[in-house]
């Protein structure tokens, strides 16, 4: 895996059969009680960040968050309810071997969602 990145993500909207594009994306590393923000980013037309969201060598052993902002993205489609059912959806995961490559993506619907480590 050497030449993986140290943290990706991927958003999948199944109900339309698509890439989710638009959908706001944040990264904390949590400690306790404490969320301190990691970054930031936006998926483009493949669901997809543009750049990791940690890059390999940075990747630190912990807990993190991921919360996608699923709201905005829904509001755009007729099928969706209004308002729409999920707003924001967090994912709160434990990273242990800091020389793997994490692949988190979010794989939802306007009323579902599932994730998985990726590759």
């Amino acid at each position: 895996m050497s030449g993986h990145p140290g943290l990706t993500t991927h958003v999948l909207d199944t109900a339309r059969g698509k890439p989710a594009a638009g959908v706001r994306v944040q990264l904390c590393r949590v400690t306790g009680d404490t969320r301190t923000p990691v970054t930031e980013a936006v998926t483009n037309s493949d669901g997809r960040t543009d750049a990791p969201l940690i890059e390999r060598g940075s990747l630190k052993q912990g807990t993190y968050e991921l919360t996608f902002h699923v709201a905005d993205y829904f509001k755009g489609f007729v099928a969706a309810a209004d308002p729409p059912f999920l707003d924001v959806v967090t994912l709160r995961f434990t990273v242990g071997d800091t020389s793997g490559h994490y692949h988190v993506p979010l794989v939802m619907t306007p009323w579902s969602y599932s994730t998985y480590r990726g590759s």
